[in-house]
């Protein structure tokens, strides 16, 4: 089997196919599932990591990817969910990450790929999809009529936030580039704000509910488009004084959190759901074969992905 690996901390040119001999290929433990990855999506925590801008997994040799799509092909003991030949999609915790051949991953970590979508398109999901999902849905809770502001809307989060939000019945407004505004609409936001022209701070006010996929200074601008009660939830947590927001948005009336991702097999199956009721598609800017994992870092790299890019092994 194949695995995208690396022996040092580095921009992209330190990733590197390495061949795992079959004999060495991993097997499932009690409760866990082995998966043959038909594609795995890429994220800005793959690059931070390998970078050493975040430091989660120790010292390399670590094998990167946190989402996946593809097949079991064996179980271990306890674990019945899933039977051989099952389609499955889901997330994974580096250093044994999605970015090979095979994955090995807790039962719990997976679901029922959805019939509506490949697997390029179901390997997009379970990070970008999970983060909007329980931003939206379990922590604000979204309901009819709301008005919800999305930052970043045509990136990997943004532009899955922006469906989940409108299939809640909200109105949706997004930030993002004039280039992207088709494209957003499409998805279904009701109004879109170049923000490269236009200071969002001061054209919209009346936002129940903020997702913040760009975190810095917009955490803080936020707050002031924002009604009484609103949340504010910043999926990012860079650069951002969180005491001081926090006290900022008490005083006002209103209510910061910082998020922190806690997939759930309920939560991917609700996400399935969606797919499936034709309420979320997720947007996929290239595919790239698993050899090319450096080219795919670089344009996660860029900030400019629209959708998400996905390797396929």
């Amino acid at each position: 089997m194949r695995v995208i690996s690396q022996r040092s901390l580095g921009g992209p040119e330190v990733l590197e196919v390495r061949e795992v001999p079959e004999a060495e290929r991993p097997g499932p433990g009690p409760g866990e599932v082995l998966v043959r990855v038909r594609a795995t999506g890429v994220n800005p925590a793959d690059w931070k990591v390998r970078s050493g801008h975040v430091q989660w997994f120790g010292a390399p040799p670590f094998v990167l990817g946190h989402e996946f799509s593809g097949e079991v092909v064996a179980t271990g003991a306890g674990a019945d969910a899933f039977g051989m030949g099952d389609e499955v999609y889901g997330w994974v915790i580096p250093p044994r990450g999605s970015h090979a051949d095979y994955v090995v991953v807790p039962e719990t970590s997976l679901a029922a790929k959805p019939d509506a979508v490949d697997h390029v398109q179901a390997a997009a999901l379970p990070i970008a999809g999970l983060t909007a999902w329980q931003a939206l849905v379990n922590i604000a809770q979204v309901q009819a009529g709301q008005r919800v502001l999305v930052h970043g809307a045509a990136g990997g989060v943004g532009h899955l936030a922006v469906q989940i939000a409108k299939a809640r019945g909200a109105y949706v407004i997004g930030t993002a580039r004039e280039e992207k505004h088709a494209f957003v609409r499409s998805l279904g936001a009701d109004e879109l704000i170049d923000y490269t022209v236009t200071d969002f701070a001061a054209a919209v006010r009346d936002i129940d509910v903020v997702v913040d996929t760009v975190s810095n200074d917009y955490g803080p601008r936020s707050l002031a488009t924002m009604n009484p009660g609103g949340i504010l939830i910043d999926v990012v947590g860079v650069g951002i004084d969180r005491t001081a927001v926090t006290a900022q948005a008490e005083r006002e009336g209103k209510r910061f959190v910082e998020f922190y991702l806690e997939p759930t097999p309920a939560d991917l199956s609700g996400l399935a759901d969606l797919v499936r009721k034709g309420g979320l598609r997720p947007e996929i800017q290239e595919v790239l074969p698993l050899h090319e994992a450096a080219k795919a870092h670089e344009l996660s790299e860029t900030g400019r992905v629209r959708g998400k890019v996905v390797l396929v092994p």
